[in-house]
């Protein structure tokens, strides 16, 4: 379709035009004509450059002599290029198409006309009255099933324009000549009649119907338009509409929802208006939403909520971390691209393109590009007509071929991930080089003296997990399944990601069958060693009398501690069996009195839990089993079904999916639970110096590697010459490979390193702006250092203490914060079990000590009521 209107613009003159249209006004009317010459290609390729997405560029090139400028031009976003005769033979072999290419008759004779009109888009020229009468003519005869005929005129008039615009001809008209503010500029031509020449309505009182849009092309919502409130729309620039009971209306001159015109144009049939604007203020609607059909959607809405975080994202935020750290964010991107490049089926490519656009558009917010700057790029893109061949640069081919393996068309299996489930660590295949530096398992190697703060900082990152939002997307409906369907919910989830479906209860209550819990001698006494360590350290932690503090005579406040009724503990499953974990959350659970402890674990393909849990359950006190993981467990004994217990706190480690519903049921106030803490994946920082054993080391970093490929090792050595840290690394390597988790390990590794530094200071410095679960100290005087430490889940002290102790038997507690999180939580322990209660207790003679000073601030406050209970006491006024 042809557009209504055509500015012509001088490149030299029309910014500085004190006469006319002005830019702001060139994209109302949308598109522009540009003679450019041999000496103006460059300031033609820059107008492209800067106009792309405000309007279409028409330009004239009949006086250039090289087909490549003119294919150049259109590479650079002309809409269409006005040619000679010749330039279009020399043009057709390059395939361009024809809509993009207007030829300008040299002439205006009835021949020339009837030879091309009937061909190609053409222009023809309107100097005189003659020839004005000429091409209507022609225009009447040939009607309007034709190409697009354009019209140059060089000294328009109105009567002029407007006839040759019914005609469905398009005027050319130079933009000096052109107002969209009549009053102002009366000797002009009106750009509002000039694009409502063809306007029609079929109602009765002339209006016409008007779809209002944003510049994405959402519709905003319907209003109605007159040639009135068009005018005034251009003149004022913003949106400016017919009210059909109170004529004009400014949209948001009450509301301050004002809306900025972008352009407007009429549909294919000229009886319906486009407004393209940008909307300000709360939205469109009345209602104070975006648009009058709801809210925005998909890609508008996420729009919108980044640009309103960064704004105001809260300090801390993920998204304010985002914006803040540029790395961060470029590893998202490259994550979020790997991960959409893996998935294979429907469902997780529409998952990880969701991602990845999350990220992309976070980054574009950033820097403060939009996505309509985005789609107007993809417009100029979609117009080229040179093409590149497209292929991926040969870093990104050769790391394709590594990730995809062989191409031979061999199934490979389904590769469907369970997102659920409770992750089993993946382990990297054979031919992997993760975690290996010429052909050994090795970590990453730093000499702080050598590197910037920032490059420090940047690789003791932790490995990315994934977004918040994503992961509780995916726990939502589980969760809500759980508490709106009870066991019914919680029996589906069991059967579908445990593949438990002989299970037909979803609890397993005490007293346990002796049956489940047949072990193995010394793994009954190691159990038993490891119960009454933690027993008595958690023990030595209860306060045995409470906290009396008399503040003033007569005024008494205490504090004394009570537990917490019901505890619900998450042990994780599915491939790994962990009796430790149940001690460690049980155990003080018990010393602490609580009056109902309930254990959730996943059970077994076979619907049975591992008899070593079963049996630290039973030692706990547990009253019941839940035989379930993930977010459906943890739901289950937040709300409560009709088989688990409801609890008041939840406490235990898990995946990304256990963590997140912890997160998300201790937010819902229906369900009036707490949760111990945040928690990731696990990770150690060992700190040595000259005084350590190279093999202590070694396996002290590999005994928290081998736990998953995301978790993290850190090795900081304290003045080590290169012998001393080859000794450790050649260690490292040669015990890795002398595990059966080997491959989890290299994953592991890969985002691992060492920090080389001079001091012990140095070491702590950095070792507390990590914060790390543990922190093992193998280094002289180690209990001294042990007065540096700020920030740690716990610390292993010496040579002869491996994390191990830690995670068994030696009684400390080994449910820890994670990736940070030392910083502002602490590790289970018995206080994790009870809550606080105060108390005062007044006699007279201490209500009349403290008294005036609580009637003052309640006077102050302007709380009578407070007040008067005082008063009525005291028998004052």
């Amino acid at each position: 379709m042809a557009p209504a209107l055509v500015a012509a613009i001088d490149l030299k003159e029309y910014t500085n035009s004190t006469q006319g249209l002005d830019p702001q006004a060139l994209s109302y009317v949308g598109n522009t004509f540009v003679r450019v010459t041999e000496e103006t290609i460059d300031e033609a390729l820059s107008h492209l450059q800067q106009s792309v997405g405000r309007f279409s560029n028409y330009l004239g090139v009949s006086s250039l002599t090289s087909t490549d400028d003119i294919v150049s031009l259109l590479d650079a976003g002309a809409e269409k290029v006005f040619v000679t005769r010749q330039q279009l033979d020399a043009l057709k072999s390059l395939n361009i198409h024809q809509d993009r290419i207007v030829l300008c008759l040299p002439g205006n004779s009835k021949e020339e006309v009837i030879d091309a009109i009937g061909g190609t888009q053409v222009d023809v020229y309107a100097d005189q009255v003659d020839d004005i009468e000429l091409i209507e003519a022609w225009l009447k005869e040939y009607g309007t099933d034709r190409p697009n005929v354009f019209v140059s005129f060089r000294q328009p008039t109105l009567d002029n324009v407007l006839a040759v615009a019914k005609l469905a001809a398009t005027p050319i008209i130079p933009a000096r000549s052109l107002t969209v503010d009549v009053k102002r500029e009366a000797g002009l031509l009106s750009v509002a009649d000039l694009l409502m020449a063809n306007a029609t309505s079929d109602r009765p009182d002339g209006l016409f119907t008007t779809l209002v849009t944003d510049e994405r092309g959402v519709a905003l919502g319907l209003v109605y338009s007159s040639v009135e409130s068009v005018a005034e729309s251009l003149r004022t620039g913003r949106g400016v509409y017919q009210s059909r009971k109170r004529g004009l209306w400014y949209k948001g001159e009450s509301s301050g929802d004002v809306q900025e015109l972008v352009s407007l144009s009429l549909d294919c049939d000229n009886d319906c208006l486009q407004f393209v604007v940008r909307q300000k203020g709360r939205g469109f609607c009345h209602l104070a939403t975006p648009t009058c059909f709801g809210q925005y959607r998909g890609l508008s809405k996420l729009q919108k909520t980044l640009q309103s975080r960064k704004e105001s994202a809260p300090e801390g935020s993920y998204t304010a971390r985002l914006f803040n750290d540029s790395q961060l964010l470029r590893a998202k991107i490259l994550e979020e691209a790997t991960e959409l490049c893996d998935a294979t089926t429907k469902q997780e490519i529409a998952f990880e393109a969701a991602d990845l656009l999350y990220f992309a558009l976070t980054k574009c917010v950033s820097a403060g590009v939009s996505l309509e700057d985005v789609e107007r790029n993809l417009d100029a893109k979609s117009i080229k007509v040179k093409r590149r061949r497209g292929d991926a640069k040969p870093a990104f081919v050769a790391r394709a071929a590594t990730a995809n393996g062989p191409t031979d068309g061999a199934s490979n299996g389904s590769s469907t991930k369970e997102v659920v489930k409770e992750a089993a660590s993946i382990p990297k295949s054979k031919d992997d080089p993760a975690g290996t530096k010429n052909g050994r398992i090795a970590m990453r190697r730093y000499i702080t003296a050598q590197e910037s703060p920032e490059t420090i900082t940047a690789a003791l990152q932790r490995p990315s997990q994934r977004s918040s939002e994503k992961i509780i997307g995916i726990c939502q409906p589980i969760i809500e399944a759980v508490r709106t369907r009870g066991d019914a919910a919680l029996l589906e989830y069991t059967h579908k990601f445990e593949k438990a479906t002989s299970l037909t209860s979803p609890v397993l209550k005490a007293p346990f069958p002796k049956e489940l819990m047949q072990l193995a001698p010394e793994t009954a006494r190691a159990i038993d060693i490891s119960f009454e360590n933690i027993r008595k350290f958690h023990a030595a932690q209860r306060e045995d009398k409470p906290l009396i503090v008399e503040t003033m005579p007569g005024v008494v406040c205490s504090r004394f501690a009570r537990p917490i009724e019901r505890v619900g503990l998450y042990v994780p499953g599915g491939t790994a069996v962990l009796p430790s974990t149940a001690l460690m959350l049980g155990v003080p659970a018990m010393v602490a009195g609580c009056k109902k402890i309930v254990l959730a674990t996943p059970p077994r393909a076979n619907g049975q839990v591992t008899p070593e849990v079963v049996y630290a359950a039973h030692k706990v006190g547990a009253e019941q089993i839940v035989l379930a993981g993930g977010a459906q467990a943890v739901a289950a004994m937040a709300y409560g079904t009709e088989s688990v217990f409801k609890v008041d706190k939840i406490l235990g480690p898990g995946n990304q999916f256990v963590t997140a519903a912890k997160m998300h049921v201790s937010n819902d106030t229906n369900a009036g639970v707490s949760i111990d803490m945040p928690a990731g994946p696990s990770e150690v920082l060992v700190i040595a110096d000259a005084s350590a054993n190279p093999a202590f080391v070694a396996s002290d970093l590999l005994s928290q590697a081998e736990h998953g490929v995301d978790s993290q090792v850190i090795l900081i050595a304290v003045g080590l010459n290169e012998a001393q840290l080859s000794a450790i690394e050649n260690e490292l390597h040669d015990q890795a490979n002398a595990l059966p988790r080997v491959d989890i390990v290299r994953g592991a590794i890969e985002h691992s390193l060492t920090l080389a530094v001079g001091t012990i200071e140095e070491a702590m410095v950095l070792s507390n702006e990590y914060a790390p679960e543990h922190l093992i100290l193998q280094v002289e005087n180690a209990e001294g250092v042990v007065d540096l430490v700020e920030n740690a889940g716990s610390v292993f002290i010496g040579q002869w203490t491996p994390e191990s102790v830690g995670d068994y038997s030696a009684g400390v507690n080994h449910s820890l914060p994670t990736y940070g999180y030392a910083k502002q939580y602490s590790g289970v322990n018995l206080a994790s079990y009870v809550k606080h209660i105060t108390s005062s207790h007044l006699t007279k003679e201490g209500l009349a000590n403290v008294g005036p000073a609580v009637m003052e601030l309640a006077r102050v406050e302007e709380l009578e009521a407070h007040r008067r209970a005082v008063s009525l006491r005291l028998g004052v006024a």
